[in-house]
């Protein structure tokens, strides 16, 4: 049976969470505002959705300030030898971001990866700086995502294949509940581990190479760990 790897963008592809930072740096001066959104987030009293349009009405952005300031960032220098690695296997490979479409497109792109697969949520630059987010693959039976995870796994799945779910952060909930597999990191690690949910503790890609090579379970694989701290990577 082929694998289908649905991999978070913010935090896992890119080890820093684009979005978040992106947030942070043209919201200057609106600090407690910002702050309070997260923690009513962090808390469960918002969606992921709601909290996208909260931290975009906060932003004073240009298309072009917003594409050169996401260009800083770098990729997990092991992720592009597994995709190509993966899909030389027969393998599927595809991005599934709560972050932002520009961003996540052009690292695509520029890593060689044009045609991989994606999906995330839009942002519609307007005159004067101000943005507000779209959501193309909005799932009407998932009330709080933006580009709810689940969606992907479940037709992957629907396509044959055994679904892992590679992520990070607490946007990954719902496709680690779907998925067959999960391959977690940082706070997606510790819900699972709260919520009692079966997964493997990768640190990065080669960890995640790792695995697929070892697929078929006949050799042992990492063992979940017992330890993993509170970060703010969400997508």
């Amino acid at each position: 049976m082929p694998f289908a790897y649905l991999c978070d963008f913010d935090g896992t592809i890119s080890p820093s969470d684009i979005g978040a930072a992106m947030v942070r740096h043209f919201s200057a001066g609106r600090e407690g505002e910002r702050d309070a959104v997260l923690a009513r987030w962090f808390e469960g009293g918002l969606g992921h959705r709601e909290l996208t349009r909260l931290e975009c009405d906060l932003m004073t952005v240009t298309e072009a300030e917003a594409l050169e300031f996401a260009r800083t960032f770098r990729l997990d220098p092991h992720f592009a030898p597994f995709v190509r690695e993966a899909l030389g296997r027969g393998d599927a490979v595809m991005v599934v971001s709560e972050g932002l479409g520009f961003y996540v497109r052009d690292h695509l792109a520029r890593a060689g990866f044009p045609e991989l697969p994606w999906a995330a949520n839009a942002l519609v630059f307007e005159d004067g700086g101000r943005v507000h987010p779209e959501f193309p693959f909005l799932d009407p039976a998932c009330e709080s995502c933006g580009n709810c995870k689940a969606q992907h796994v479940r037709r992957y799945r629907g396509r044959g294949f055994h679904t892992v779910l590679v992520g990070d952060g607490l946007s990954d909930r719902c496709g680690a509940r779907a998925a067959d597999t999960v391959l977690a990191r940082g706070d997606l690690a510790a819900w699972c581990e709260r919520e009692r949910l079966p997964h493997v503790t990768v640190e990065h890609f080669g960890d995640v190479a790792e695995f697929a090579r070892q697929r078929d379970l006949a050799a042992p694989l990492p063992r979940p760990s017992r330890t993993a701290g509170r970060s703010a990577r969400r997508a």
